[in-house]
């Protein structure tokens, strides 16, 4: 048994080492990661050291990613396993370590995408570059490349609520946990020592950092969150409503023709924010001032792709009313606003049709994050897809949102707008969202923003609470941009590739991002940098398109502001 002081003394030769070691050959070994493991970080969860594997890894060449810039980087590759007491599991954690002289005292947890908890190699860069220990998850889900719809059902008729519970929020809290207790034994950093706890994610990772942030504030210091899955049941469900609108309307546009809808809409949009540049940076007057009836008649061609034949006509009636339904959102049979849905620029993936050769017609194609949602998470029947859209309404979709949001208010939705433990413990948050999302509606985070703000500061008036807001948490609407990343449809426009060092500067060195720096990631001026407005203010070119201005437009302001009177209960 060790004694109080021999224990003592062992932890200080430990954190001696470990402060003299500079390469990762010194400390990327297999007996110092099993020393450094946090094995009373959390109450009721035993971690496996049998479990652990070790590999240093060299040069590694991390390049293209919208997330942080291109560069080489060495870590120490560590992954180990962790059971909760009384369970017969398995919860699998992968830390990417940089070598002791590259360690800046910094943590970073990564999220996942769609209905993956862990997005493995796309963000190995993310934390290391910045001198960071980076942080990953499997979840629970028996691996890594395992996703949520694999292991959600037990049997049809039975949902794993534990692995509701791990994917909701439990397995990023209990991996942010270990991963700072791993973070300081495995560099022997002492009590006094700060280190900053940070979250860097997009889409469902951008839900998995809300989860953290909205349940354990005080124990982050700042966050880097680009499109966030908010309200889990309605942005899932959200997905089918597209597919509802063609099978409505009764017309199931060729992909040319809702293509020919979007680049004509992007070519007229362009313009109104000041300048001719490919890049719709003002997606709110183009709902203003776009009337979408003056492109039926327009033609349209695309060659073949596969088995798809040339696509060659004008664009209808029907098809500019299955655009116009689409962006409109989601009303029920009373008129009533459900949800919201996506800018006129963003491409109308959701609304995809396949072409059918026997037939020569185009056929809706369900879109399987909304559909498998439905069959797994409410219906409980382990198909990937639903079969059909028969006797499906707007109805049928609303009643579906509220009902997850019921179900799995507790785990999924994360709406819950008070961060107030997060602010009070001086915790900063940059939040991004391109204006072309297709996938997660720009709106939906102007939303959440605005619930924040009204919530933290019912006393205030808007110009108060704007103010008062923007001290820790501001939101950035990215010009042109698609879902989480740049857009091939308008390739000048940026990207906050650096979202994750202007979050570092701002919770460290108390740099303010007034404006947010964006990288444009194709095109002529690709690399370069453009500034991007914080929210409320809109963007503006002036002087010939040279001068950005940031200005208070408050029409434009309230084309993104909607009342859900079609749900009986607030929604965040």
């Amino acid at each position: 048994m060790r004694t109080p002081y021999l224990a003592a003394v062992l932890a200080t030769a430990k954190i001696a080492v470990a402060h003299a070691a500079e390469s990762l050959s010194d400390v990327c070994l297999t007996a110092h990661v099993k020393n450094s493991l946090p094995v009373d970080a959390l109450l009721g969860v035993t971690i496996q050291t049998s479990s652990v594997t070790v590999a240093s890894v060299l040069n590694y060449n991390d390049t293209g990613s919208p997330f942080f810039p291109d560069t080489v980087v060495n870590f120490c590759n560590v992954t180990f396993g962790y059971s909760h007491d009384g369970k017969e599991d398995q919860v699998l954690v992968n830390y990417f370590l940089p070598a002791p002289a590259e360690f800046q005292n910094r943590y970073v947890s990564q999220g996942g995408g769609a209905l993956d908890i862990y997005s493995g190699t796309a963000s190995i860069a993310g934390g290391v570059q910045y001198g960071a220990v980076n942080g990953g998850t499997d979840g629970g889900f028996g691996s890594f490349s395992a996703s949520f719809d694999e292991v959600v059902l037990l049997d049809n008729g039975t949902v794993n609520l534990d692995i509701v519970s791990l994917f909701g929020y439990q397995a990023h809290y209990e991996l942010g946990v270990l991963g700072r207790a791993f973070t300081r034994l495995f560099y022997g950093m002492s009590e006094n020592e700060k280190l900053y706890s940070y979250f860097q994610a997009c889409s469902e990772g951008g839900r998995e950092a809300f989860s953290q942030l909205q349940r354990y504030g005080d124990l982050w210091d700042g966050a880097s969150v680009g499109a966030p899955a908010f309200r889990y049941s309605f942005q899932q469900v959200q997905h089918l409503f597209s597919n509802v609108v063609e099978k409505t309307i009764g017309y199931n546009p060729p992909l040319c023709e809702m293509a020919t809808i979007i680049n004509a809409t992007i070519n007229y949009c362009d313009k109104l924010d000041g300048r001719l540049d490919g890049v719709v940076a003002r997606t709110d007057l183009c709902k203003l001032k776009f009337d979408l009836d003056t492109l039926v008649g327009e033609s349209y061609e695309c060659a073949a792709s596969g088995s798809t034949p040339v696509q060659k006509g004008d664009i209808t009636k029907k098809g500019v009313q299955v655009a116009r339904e689409i962006i409109n959102g989601l009303h029920d049979s009373k008129g009533r606003r459900v949800y919201i849905s996506y800018q006129p620029t963003a491409d109308f993936h959701d609304a995809q049709t396949t072409y059918n050769s026997e037939t020569d017609s185009w056929d809706i194609s369900i879109v399987g994050l909304g559909g498998q949602y439905v069959t797994q998470l409410l219906q409980n029947i382990n198909i990937e897809n639903l079969p059909t859209l028969d006797n499906v309404t707007y109805d049928t979709l609303k009643y579906w949102m509220i009902e997850g949001m019921q179900r799995y208010q507790d785990t999924l939705q994360v709406n819950w707008p008070d961060l107030t433990p997060f602010q009070a413990s001086g915790g900063k948050l940059i939040h991004f969202h391109g204006e072309s999302d297709s996938s997660v509606p720009t709106a939906s985070s102007v939303r959440y923003w605005e619930s924040v703000r009204k919530t933290m500061y019912p006393d205030l008036d808007d110009d108060e609470s704007t103010n008062a807001i923007k001290d820790w948490y501001r939101l950035y609407l990215v010009p042109g941009a698609a879902h989480c990343d740049w857009n091939d449809e308008q390739p000048n426009g940026p990207w906050p590739q650096t979202g994750l060092q202007t979050i570092i500067d701002w919770v460290e060195n108390d740099i303010e991002p007034t404006k947010l720096n964006g990288t444009v990631g194709a095109g002529d001026n690709a690399g370069d940098t453009m500034e991007i407005c914080a929210w409320p203010l809109r963007p503006y070119w002036t002087n010939d398109g040279k001068t950005l201005e940031c200005e208070y437009d408050q029409a434009s302001i309230d084309t993104w502001i909607y009342e859900f009177d079609g749900v009986p209960v607030p929604v965040y």
